[in-house]
């Protein structure tokens, strides 16, 4: 048969009210992602996350993924042009790494920081980005299946992190002034260590604390595919 599956081929890009909306939402990422970063970096050394060091942080760095994924796909999307697999497990590993940035902020940190976490910069960096991509993902990638198998892949921008953290803290490089680490869960020096637990913060090391974030990873990764692709047969 000279048929081919549509499975097996380059899926087409969106087109009609989709297209739209997918634009709208890599606009908003973007552009959200862009002023969120800026701000962070003009807020100073005293702010969370904020100053010269901003860019040390995965909140940062999974915001330029997500945004240059998006200008991309933008780019991909205008022109028509049709998108392979790899496309598509790019976008996967680059979304489920904001929801990381987007739940861990609104989970562990802003409790931690009480009025001081919703700031404008942080509102975008960590809310609207994060929103806006995962919406964008189910509009734009919506009847293409990802296989399980690539769905790993998920881990890799975190497990890079977890590598250049780590090394940051053995060399004492400084994340905010005066601390070697960028989060409370990666601080290797706490009173847990590595596998210990304790009554208060970080409450367990960071092994278990890397163990618990990879298996959320890659069930949020499951979960998206699974929806994205139950989504496109509806659709």
């Amino acid at each position: 048969m000279n048929t081919i599956s549509k499975r097996s081929r380059p899926v087409n890009t969106i087109s009609g009210p989709r297209k739209i909306i997918s634009l709208v939402l890599k606009l908003i990422t973007v552009i959200s992602a862009v002023l969120g970063i800026v701000m962070s970096a003009a807020a100073g050394s005293n702010s969370f996350m904020g100053g010269s060091r901003v860019f040390m942080y995965f909140t940062i760095q999974s915001n330029i993924l997500i945004a240059l994924i998006c200008l991309i796909g933008g780019f991909l999307l205008m022109r028509n042009s049709p998108a392979g697999n790899a496309w598509y497990v790019v976008r996967l590993v680059g979304t489920v790494s904001i929801t990381l940035t987007g739940v861990v902020f609104v989970v562990l940190l802003a409790p931690i920081l009480g009025s001081k976490a919703w700031n404008i910069q942080n509102t975008l960096t960590h809310a609207v980005v994060p929103l806006a991509a995962v919406l964008d993902f189910f509009v734009s990638v919506s009847g293409h299946k990802i296989s399980r198998k690539n769905v790993f892949f998920v881990i890799v921008p975190p497990l890079f992190y977890v590598i250049y953290a780590g090394i940051g803290f053995v060399r004492g490089w400084e994340f905010a002034r005066g601390v070697n680490y960028p989060y409370f869960f990666l601080n290797w020096g706490s009173p847990a260590g590595a596998f210990g637990f304790t009554k208060g913060l970080p409450y367990m090391g960071c092994v278990w604390w890397i163990l618990v974030l990879f298996l959320f990873l890659i069930a949020v990764g499951w979960g998206y595919a699974a929806l994205a692709d139950r989504l496109g047969k509806r659709i």
